[in-house]
């Protein structure tokens, strides 16, 4: 992705050639003193030893670069070609790629061999620095409770500081389209979704940030005005759905469902069974695993057969 667009047009998270470029070195055997052993002293390294013909190394070298990125310094990396650098493997014993060694006070502390998954990675590289937490998943972890405390603007900030640091983040770029469509900014975040690649849009959390953009669309007004005319008329069945679609919009997916529920209890046919489609809709935007959706498909499948 090389651009995120924020309501105002500015950057949100861009591509930038100088990201990183303290912290991501390409070494070399005459540069390893330097470039690991002494800087070492000041800030762990880690030292990626790949080769250009190893696929996991194509997978596993820009894992580490992204994870190094998000430790906001509190690391450093330097990538060497072993058959550039096959004596400088060699004293190090390097068996085979990729290999990866971490360096602090000027001698190695650890080690690992082959591509892992980036949980591991973390807990790798957190070790390393003494315990060091990633501050994006510190970050990621706030802007998601500052969202569901019903804070949009305190979100959008903190996942805007996340995209910044990583701007291929989907877990930040479908947090920040939530808050955005949460903050009633619908057409700023159709801009950004406009932008996206398609392997991106096909990620879980931007789908259903996608799916959450349109039932704000589809959505006839506030919540209160909507609950309002609820009250008023419970067989207002239009004014139900539309709340359902405001509920969901605004980040409340238990309190949409259950008006979804209530709309299928009362009357199933309504608008081609529009209740059941939507409640559908919402459970493949949650996911399998939601509690929400759990629950939901349970209620559905009673009201199905009662």
């Amino acid at each position: 992705m090389a651009l995120i667009l924020d309501g105002e047009g500015s950057t949100v998270g861009t591509a930038s050639p100088a990201a990183g470029g303290d912290l991501i070195k390409v070494g070399s055997t005459e540069s390893f003193m330097a470039d690991v052993i002494e800087a070492s002293n000041s800030v762990p390294v880690v030292v990626d030893f790949w080769a250009p013909w190893c696929g996991p190394c194509k997978t596993l070298g820009p894992l580490l670069e992204k994870l190094v990125r998000q430790m906001n310094g509190a690391i450093r990396m330097v990538k060497i070609n072993v058959d550039e650098n096959q004596q400088l493997a060699a004293q190090l014993r390097v068996q085979s790629v990729p290999t990866v060694y971490g360096f602090r006070q000027g001698r190695p502390v650890d080690a690992f061999a082959g591509a892992l998954p980036e949980s591991q990675i973390k807990q790798f590289l957190s070790a390393l620095t003494g315990g060091t937490a990633n501050p994006v998943d510190d970050l990621l972890a706030e802007a998601d409770g500052a969202l569901e405390g019903g804070d949009a603007e305190g979100a959008l900030a903190l996942y805007q500081q996340v995209l910044q640091v990583d701007q291929g983040n989907t877990k930040a770029i479908a947090g920040y389209l939530r808050a955005l469509v949460a903050n009633g900014q619908t057409g700023d975040a159709a801009q950004i979704l406009s932008q996206l690649p398609a392997e991106m849009l096909a990620d879980p959390a931007i789908a259903a940030a996608k799916t959450k953009l349109e039932l704000a669309q589809e959505s006839a007004g506030p919540v209160p005005e909507l609950r309002a005319r609820v009250e008023a008329d419970p067989d207002d069945h239009q004014a139900r759905y539309d709340l359902a679609n405001a509920l969901y919009a605004a980040d409340q997916p238990e309190a949409a469902v259950a008006e979804l529920l209530d709309l299928f209890r009362r009357d199933r046919d309504w608008n081609d069974g529009a209740a059941r489609q939507r409640l559908l809709k919402v459970f493949e935007a949650l996911g399998p695993g939601h509690p929400v959706a759990v629950s939901g498909r349970r209620r559905l499948s009673s009201l199905l057969f009662a």
